[in-house]
């Protein structure tokens, strides 16, 4: 898309060959609330949706029709696009390895707008400059913000990056505000609600 529109403002017309979603693998790694819609998505567009998650998330992507991989290693073979939708917390870090990502199709896709520390440091770089996946869609980096023009992956012609922007919408900021400010309403009023550590409130 973005070597298509700069051609077309350079009075260049259909410069390139795009890919055709319907009938190929969409793999989701992690099936929870995002990964779920997301799966959703591919179904929409005919695609082959492959799943693979802990095991309580397979089990529920199971349950909703989805075909689960028989392992980490298959999944990565077998998909033509994989899309990272986990959270970053330490058993989550550099999950993907770049073994992991030189197993992928040389004609396939990572997409990660989840973090990017679910890959290992510098792997998806070296696996792009491999060929292996054969392009990229990220919209998270290992350092952000991004304020250098020479960061490696703006320099590939085989990636789409974008700005962090997956959560920056007017509707998104608006449930999130109203949300914090629920929450230091009911933490002013003595009632706090969200907690994550309750055992902080009890009195000692």
């Amino acid at each position: 898309m973005p070597q298509q529109i700069a051609a077309l403002k350079a009075s260049r017309w259909q410069t390139g060959i795009g890919l055709t979603l319907r009938g190929k693998t969409l793999g989701i790694y992690g099936y929870g609330r995002i990964g779920s819609v997301v799966a959703g998505y591919g179904r929409a567009f005919g695609m082959n949706v492959r799943v693979w998650a802990g095991e309580a998330s397979r089990s529920r992507a199971a349950a909703d029709g989805y075909v689960i991989s028989p392992s980490k290693q298959a999944f990565f073979e077998e998909c033509d696009v994989i899309s990272l939708h986990l959270r970053l917390v330490n058993a989550t870090r550099g999950m993907v390895t770049s073994e992991d990502l030189a197993r992928m199709k040389t004609t396939a896709i990572l997409v990660n707008t989840s973090r990017a520390g679910l890959i290992q440091d510098g792997a998806l770089v070296r696996a792009l400059e491999a060929g292996r996946p054969g392009m990229a869609a990220v919209d998270v980096y290992e350092q952000e913000p991004v304020l250098n023009a020479d960061h490696p992956l703006l320099a590939m012609e085989n990636v789409v990056c974008t700005p962090h922007i997956g959560y920056v919408t007017r509707d998104e900021y608006e449930v999130q505000f109203s949300d914090i400010f629920d929450q230091i309403v009911a933490y002013a009023r003595g009632s706090p609600i969200n907690v994550v550590n309750p055992g902080a409130l009890r009195p000692t």
